[in-house]
């Protein structure tokens, strides 16, 4: 399932899109932030160890108050629509739930605790008739004794789990014989047990299997959770990840119990829901006796766990195509959405050929059914989900044409359709034997998803979002009280943890794996996971396994990854003598088991001739320090370390210090592109929080500038996605990391007086190369979706951000909404039409009519697309205006919005929260709007509900006065009866 792509965590997608689309940046969404030291990243700044304290330096002291430079930078040690609430309303609901709040607390489930089944599931059958305000399930289990399980006795009951809230038991049969409640089996909340001895499930005819048949019914209608069954406007479908089958009958709903979902027959109307789909190969379809009504008949041969069935019925439209394997079988694709979206499921098409062809390229991995397909979906809580052989999607991640989809969002879309037919094998095939396991699917095919990314559009650009989306979202998570390692230990709603660290970090874990045995050993491994594995629910220690054993490699210090919690730091000092460079490298951890195996990539430079002496060499630090050499050097080297970002750490050197011309070195000369970008965003890094202060260093504005005017005027890039990046100032959110106590609206302040600051600088060659690019768009008439072209738009609009932050005076504000306007009405794209909207959503004064103008005609122009409206509420949310908390309430009573429909929940509740300085307010409203929305929308979707609430439990990184405002809205929170999923948010946020 995807939640974090790109970076990216799904949760507030929509928001991003107003302003990384504008840019054709992809970002993934935020999450809570929480402390961390600031990390190099890539970079290896010179003489660590014994740069002097001139004024051209950097303190990265745990404490700013003993810095002494004068450019010190503050940085740290290591239900219904909205429209129908209103305060009174969400004030009266609170106090009644407080009445009757229950302070029975949910159980909390350990990894230490897990134990295999005595029985297991060997087959299927599922029957669902579907009438409006009622489904009618009818499910058939065979079961067998689990021959992994310790206790031959066999003694314990069979239990299983069903949510009573979603699920009519009406009848139940063991054996063919009609069970009683109380008698043969007991109902207790989210259980049943069968209470029938062992001895009499087993019949002397069938002494191997016993079978268990039951009838239940649905409300599919009223399912807002979105887990299970549900209906979304003009389809019934289902989202069974991770515990969503519980709510369509009772079963052993646990990813390690392995069935054949041998029949599963749908029946509705013929007309209302003319499309019948599930798992597999359709077996047969046909007309009812019953007048208007239509069924048909799937059948999945593969085992799988419940949380990958699937289930559509629905009016839909499609388009298909065929794939040819590299066996020379021939796979029919199907994409289906709402007929009036069908002109925008083209690009996915090709982007799930393309990953076909690459799975098979890259890993020989081949489909295995005769028939892939694909739902496009618009209220769905995540990004996709990967069911086997029918994938349903949220409609963010499939729909695109070049009228209402970003660049950022057919990158998405590329990158999501490709993470979720990977999964065919890494989580289908192969899965996870507990859900203390995500990693193993998650991690391993976010790492396959990138890879594919990068081989389709720019390696180099592809590693920059992934490493930013890394730092702003799982470093914070990392730090704050949700870390976790990429394996939990426990957890309560297990919801709470398709985590940045469950699929980002462990993305980078998988990429340590291929930086220490190679690709090429890469692949040995993954071969062998597979011939091992194939058909079963395994464990990370299984992959590992293989992974060592294939490249006959001793990987069990490497284990410590997926136990330790928290971001390592590693400190770097160096020296230089007689031809022999000299390298320490320490470590600092959470590891509770020693120290951690790091890969660091390392490649050095001749100061002197600025060329690369040394290549990318892999070290590996095993012990607490260590000492590395390089000889035969001719001159000193500047050495480049943490290429390619090589481990998910923070590096800093040991004495505290770096030296800015060093960064400034780096910035002009390293052939590691990753590490030329980091080492201009520390240098803007550094001026930025300078300016906070009030002590910006010359030098440091020197060479900030330098890089800046070298990236704007580099006319051998080979890659405008690349001299993009290199002009955009770290975002407020990764800038906030780095700061003891965060000042949302110091920072916001600073960011921008530096941003203005580089737009006077180079006004007239900014204007100049926008006019440039802008003729050359406006000349080719042929829309791309290619990394020139792709590039070629973000650069643009890049331009257009910092020619239109010059916006002080009457003349220039007229000015810069003339600019954005043009920009906005010449647009031949959503890209360049949402970066010129983003651009005037900003403006006040005399550019306030352009403003509304914009706003007015964007909206006209969606003509209902719910996507394009996301776009709309997100831009307004994120706007940079003193009164954009009333202009979001008073969209909250807009006729288009619903807190039902994820998507429009998060594009404007979600893009509000990420308003950094508008939701950090000093008042504390934008808390207690946000406390006010989460009491109701915990009644319709907990999942939705838990995710918006991170944004209150960093409260501790706040002054006073902030935290304890966040700390109230938790409080109040923790008196009304909460879902599990919120419930566990916010307790561990007030911890």
């Amino acid at each position: 399932m995807n939640f974090c792509k790109g970076a990216l965590t799904l949760l507030l997608v929509a928001a991003e899109q107003s302003k990384s689309a504008a840019f054709g940046i992809s970002k993934t969404t935020a999450s809570s932030s929480s402390r961390r030291q600031r990390s190099f990243g890539s970079v290896a700044a010179a003489a660590a160890s014994s740069v002097s304290s001139s004024s051209s330096t950097c303190s990265w002291k745990h404490q700013l108050s003993q810095a002494k430079q004068s450019n010190v930078c503050r940085y740290r040690g290591g239900g219904g629509t909205m429209s129908q609430l209103s305060t009174t309303a969400l004030s009266s609901s609170a106090t009644a739930e407080a009445a009757e709040a229950t302070k029975q607390q949910p159980t909390e489930i350990f990894r230490k605790d897990y134990k295999p089944v005595p029985y297991t599931v060997s087959t299927v059958n599922l029957d669902f008739d579907i009438r409006q305000g009622k489904t009618t399930v009818t499910t058939k289990l065979s079961f067998k004794q689990n021959p992994v399980y310790e206790n031959d006795a066999m003694e314990e009951p069979l239990v299983l789990d069903g949510d009573e809230t979603s699920v009519k038991l009406l009848q139940i049969h063991l054996n063919g014989k009609q069970l009683v409640e109380d008698v043969d089996y007991k109902l207790t909340p989210g259980k049943l047990t069968l209470l029938t001895p062992r001895s009499s499930l087993f019949s002397s005819s069938n002494n191997d299997h016993f079978v268990i048949d039951m009838v239940s019914e649905l409300i599919p209608e009223e399912n807002t959770k979105l887990s299970g069954l549900y209906y979304s406007e003009p389809m019934y479908c289902t989202q069974c990840e991770a515990q969503g089958f519980r709510r369509i009958t009772y079963y052993l709903d646990r990813p390690d119990v392995m069935a054949v979902f041998e029949r599963v027959r749908l029946e509705a109307d013929a007309d209302a829901y003319p499309v019948l789909l599930s798992n597999g190969n359709l077996l047969e379809q046909g007309v009812m006796e019953e007048k208007g009504r239509h069924f048909a008949v799937w059948s999945d041969p593969f085992p799988k766990p419940s949380y990958l069935f699937a289930a559509v019925a629905g009016k839909l439209g499609s388009i298909s195509d065929t794939f040819t394997t590299m066996s020379g079988r021939k796979v029919d694709l199907q994409l289906f959405s709402e007929a009036n979206n069908v002109g925008k499921l083209h690009y996915a098409m090709d982007s799930l050929k393309r990953s076909m062809k690459w799975d098979e390229d890259r890993f020989g991995l081949e489909y295995d059914l005769d028939l892939y397909n694909i739902v496009a979906v618009d209220s769905f809580n995540m990004g996709a989900m990967e069911n086997k052989g029918l994938n349903v999607f949220n409609t963010a991640y499939v729909l695109a044409d070049e009228k209402t989809a970003t660049d950022t969002d057919f990158e998405r879309v590329e990158g999501v359709i490709g993470h979720e037919y990977f999964h065919n094998w890494t989580g289908n095939r192969v899965t996870c034997k507990s859900w203390f396991e995500l990693t193993l699917k998650e991690g391993l095919t976010v790492f396959r998803d990138q890879e594919f990314s990068g081989d389709m559009n720019s390696k180099a650009v592809n590693r920059i979002e992934n490493v930013r989306g890394l730092r702003a979202r799982q470093f914070a998570e990392d730090a704050g009280p949700m870390s976790h390692p990429i394996r939990p230990e426990s957890y309560i709603s297990m919801d709470n943890f398709y985590t940045a660290t469950v699929y980002t970090k462990g993305a980078e874990v998988i990429r340590m794996y291929q930086t220490l045995l190679t690709p090429a050993g890469f692949n040995k491994g993954m071969e062998l996971y597979f011939e091992r594995h194939d058909g079963s629910a395994v464990t990370c220690d299984d992959f590992l396994a293989a992974m060592a054993d294939a490249n006959g490699k001793d990987l069990s210090q490497f284990a410590r990854w997926y136990s330790t919690p928290g971001t390592p730091t590693v400190k770097y000092t160096h020296s230089f003598e007689d031809g022999t460079f000299t390298l320490t490298l320490s470590q600092e951890s959470n590891s509770a088991r020693g120290p951690l195996l790091i890969p660091v990539s390392i490649g050095l430079i001749d100061k002197v001739t600025g060329e690369e002496v040394v290549p990318t060499t892999v070290l590996e630090l095993k012990e607490s320090t260590q000492t590395f050499t390089f000889d035969g050097l001719k001159n000193d080297v500047m050495p480049s370390l943490l290429r390619d970002f090589s481990a998910p750490v923070k590096l800093i050197p040991d004495s505290g210090v770096v030296d800015e011309k060093a960064l400034a070195f780096l910035a002009a000369r390293d052939t590691d592109g990753f590490n030329r970008w980091e080492a201009g965003q520390i240098l803007y890094t550094n001026l930025i929080f300078q300016t906070l202060e009030g002590k910006q260093s010359a030098k440091t504005l020197e060479y900030a500038m330098e890089a800046f005017g070298r990236s704007l005027t580099d006319k051998a890039a080979a890659d405008y996605s690349i001299q993009a990046y290199n002009l955009i100032l770290p975002s407020e959110s990764t800038l906030a990391e780095d700061m003891v106590v965060v000042d949302p609206i110091g920072l916001h302040k600073a960011r921008g007086e530096v941003k203005k600051a580089i737009a006077r600088r180079f006004g007239k060659e900014l204007k100049a190369l926008y006019d440039q690019m802008t003729a050359d768009v406006l000349s080719n008439e042929e829309f791309k979706v290619d990394a020139e072209a792709i590039g070629r738009r973000r650069l643009r609009n890049v331009l257009l951000e910092y020619l239109c932050c010059i916006c002080e005076t009457d003349e220039e504000q007229e000015a810069a909404a003339a600019l954005a306007m043009n920009h906005f009405q010449a647009a031949k794209g959503m890209t360049d039409k949402m970066a010129g909207l983003n651009a005037l959503a900003s403006m006040d004064g005399r550019g306030a009519q352009a403003r509304d103008d914009a706003m007015k005609i964007f909206y006209d122009d969606a003509a209902g697309d719910a996507l394009v409206l996301n776009k709309w509420f997100s831009v307004q949310a994120l706007a940079d205006l003193d009164d954009v908390l009333h202009r979001v309430r008073v969209l909250l009573k807009h006729p288009d919005f619903t807190l039902k429909n994820p998507n429009r929940c998060r594009s404007l509740v979600g893009a509000f929260a990420m308003n950094s300085a508008a939701f950090h307010a000093e008042s504390g409203d934008g808390y207690k709007f946000l406390g006010e929305i989460l009491v109701e929308l915990d009644k319709l979707n907990p999942q939705i509900s838990s995710r918006l609430a991170t944004n209150l439990i960093q409260w501790k990184r706040y002054d006073e006065k902030r935290a304890q405002l966040m700390k109230t809205e938790l409080e109040k929170l923790t008196s009304l009866k909460l879902s599990d999923d919120l419930f566990e948010i916010v307790s561990r946020g007030l911890k």
